[in-house]
């Protein structure tokens, strides 16, 4: 019986060393370049990027599969960084920030119930209505986009029930934009400095019996810039950041005060 036990032990051990041999001989070495870049991410693990945390970016990043810009937590300077740590030139990125496309409080738009649901914008959107506000694409206000923030850059003003961006702590993840329901939040360049914070595309005449900070298609946005850099398409003035020269003109001009200054 020991004999029995004593070789099918030493064949164990063979077997087990066989293994181990060949795991040493067919092992692929760790690619270098992936710690680098790596070592260069945040750590955030946010998923923003759209891969499994930072080290499925960083292993993306080396194959080719994302660009060494796909980091939006770290920003341009982390893009820099793995560029440096790559031996490649990574072109400069404009810092983005998120903003809110909405301005209807409960001052402004009118309310067609009381929800007493699941305080989540998601649930609260699948109402009758879209929600308790009559305009189908006003901030519901439940605050679902600063749930989704990992960054703590979004918080509620309980007063006017709609989520404020705190600018210095906001890495354009876009997580916000993801999980608002409305389509409210949006990530914009931080260089643009006037904003259409409306996003109804109904005709003027509805939008006035909905929303008194709604955008009226009145084009007298279009025909004041001097630039050429506002339009309206779908009944909605649309700036375009390129040609705009933040001179303040059309958001003057604007009677609903759609337009802002950011």
């Amino acid at each position: 019986m020991w004999q029995a036990a004593m070789i099918m032990g030493g064949a164990g051990l063979l077997l087990g060393a066989g293994l181990a041999y060949v795991a040493v001989k067919v092992a692929v070495p760790p690619d270098e370049r992936v710690t680098a870049v790596r070592n260069e991410l945040p750590g955030a693990n946010c998923g923003a990027c759209g891969f499994p945390g930072c080290d499925g970016l960083a292993s993306a990043i080396v194959k080719g599969e994302a660009a060494p810009t796909a980091c939006t937590a770290g920003g341009p300077d982390v893009a820099g960084k793995i560029g440096k740590a790559l031996g490649i030139e990574v072109a400069a990125v404009e810092p983005k920030v998120a903003t809110v496309l909405c301005q209807g409080t409960a001052d402004h738009v009118i309310r067609t119930y009381r929800y007493d649901g699941i305080a989540d914008c998601r649930a609260a959107a699948l109402m009758p209505g879209g929600g308790p506000k009559a305009c189908g694409v006003a901030c519901i206000g439940l605050g679902t986009c600063v749930a989704a923030c990992t960054f703590g850059a979004l918080s509620m003003d309980e007063e006017r029930g709609l989520p404020v961006v705190d600018k210095s702590k906001c890495t354009a993840c876009g997580l916000c934009v993801t999980a608002c329901p409305k389509g409210v939040m949006a990530v914009v360049p931080q260089s643009q400095k006037v904003l259409v914070a409306c996003r109804n595309t109904d005709r003027g005449p509805i939008v006035r019996k909905l929303c008194s900070v709604g955008c009226l298609a009145c084009n007298l946005c279009v025909r004041t810039c001097q630039s050429a850099a506002v339009k309206m398409e779908n009944n909605v003035a649309v700036i375009d950041p390129a040609a705009c020269t933040a001179c303040g003109l059309c958001a003057a001009k604007c009677a609903p005060k759609s337009i802002v200054l950011m």
